[in-house]
């Protein structure tokens, strides 16, 4: 039997390309800094040996394993994919690689999962939300795994964060229900248990009812997980109770979509007998009918962001600023102004 060949190294490439050890490097990993012709012979001699570079080394000479860990509540619905996406382009285009978990919304998982992410050797970590116990973030300041929060931003606590201020976009949303004239209001809210995000969402909407004159102990809430049958059991709910609401504000597109279709199986029309509104502006909200009134977030500048500023904390060029995604209020068809009765 004949000997098994052995994998191609760095000088392999070298001297197929005709460059120095020193090029190959710097094509592999600051391509932006070798001339386009070289460039391109290196890469040929790379493809063509088959040649993979020696990720233990470079781990043991840079002393990070240039992985990221992110983990995420959900992977069952869209809300987190665009950011995501765009965070794991921007690691990549720094050389770094992306370990996605989800946690379905369990913090004894995340818990878990945030130890096995620090056991593989994950430079930083990506969090939702600000909401878990204390003693994980000490948990990873004593392994010096630094940690950015996203989805969410409050500068005003330790960890840095990279997201919007859900209480001022639900708040602002709420505005302008009430402007067109509702004055029942129920709203259809995530699970508000560790989940800062829902909870600043519901508050946006009391803020707003407070600030127009409105009671905001009037408000009929329901908790619901993010998916589109519960979304549409609880709008049945709601419109079994009297009186009944104007408008159900919804804690974003899923239960949104949910409520519409229960709404459609009802024969209530919507919005002429009840407005609906979502949150997150996903292309669910584009092509539901009829369309809906959401909130816009920029999930892809977040997600990018999130990227650059944990890069930039990992690799000792930040000690960690937190930045304020803006978001927008996108009107459609799905509210109006209430009729009368």
């Amino acid at each position: 039997m004949g000997k098994t060949p052995s994998a191609p190294t760095l000088n392999d490439v070298a001297k197929a390309a005709g460059v120095s050890t020193a090029t190959v490097s710097r094509c592999l990993n600051s391509p932006d800094r070798v001339i386009e012709t070289t460039r391109h012979r290196v890469m040929q001699a790379v493809e063509s040996l088959g040649y993979t570079p020696n990720f233990a080394a470079r781990v043991m000479a840079a002393k990070r394993s240039f992985t990221i860990g992110a983990i995420i509540p959900t992977m069952d619905n869209a809300i987190f994919a665009r950011g995501l996406q765009a965070f794991q382009d921007q690691l990549r285009e720094d050389g770094y690689t992306l370990l996605v978990s989800s946690s379905a919304y369990s913090p004894e998982v995340e818990k878990e999962q945030i130890r096995a992410l620090v056991a593989r050797g994950a430079d930083g970590l990506l969090l939702i939300g600000h909401e878990r116990e204390e003693q994980i973030y000490q948990y990873l300041e004593k392994h010096r795994v630094p940690v950015l929060v996203a989805w969410s931003y409050a500068p005003e606590r330790l960890q840095p964060s990279v997201g919007f201020s859900n209480k001022g976009a639900m708040r602002d949303l709420a505005h302008t229900v009430v402007d067109a004239g509702h004055r029942h209001i129920a709203m259809i809210s995530g699970i508000l248990q560790g989940n800062d995000r829902a909870q600043n969402r519901v508050s946006g909407v009391r803020d707003a009812m407070r600030s127009r004159g409105l009671d905001p102990a009037a408000l009929t809430l329901i908790e619901a997980p993010y998916e589109i049958e519960r979304g549409a059991s609880a709008f049945a709910e709601l419109m079994s109770r009297a009186p009944r609401p104007t408008v159900v504000m919804c804690g974003n597109d899923v239960l949104a979509a949910g409520a519409l279709r229960e709404a459609r199986s009802r024969g209530i029309a919507v919005p002429n007998d009840v407005s609906i509104t979502g949150f997150d502006d996903i292309e669910l909200a584009e092509i539901v009918s009829p369309a809906l009134t959401t909130v816009h977030v920029p999930h892809r500048e977040m997600g990018r962001k999130a990227a650059q500023e944990l890069i930039a904390i990992v690799e000792g060029r930040s000690e960690g600023q937190s930045v304020c995604i803006s978001t927008t209020l996108v009107t459609r068809q799905s509210l109006a102004r209430p009729s009368d009765r």
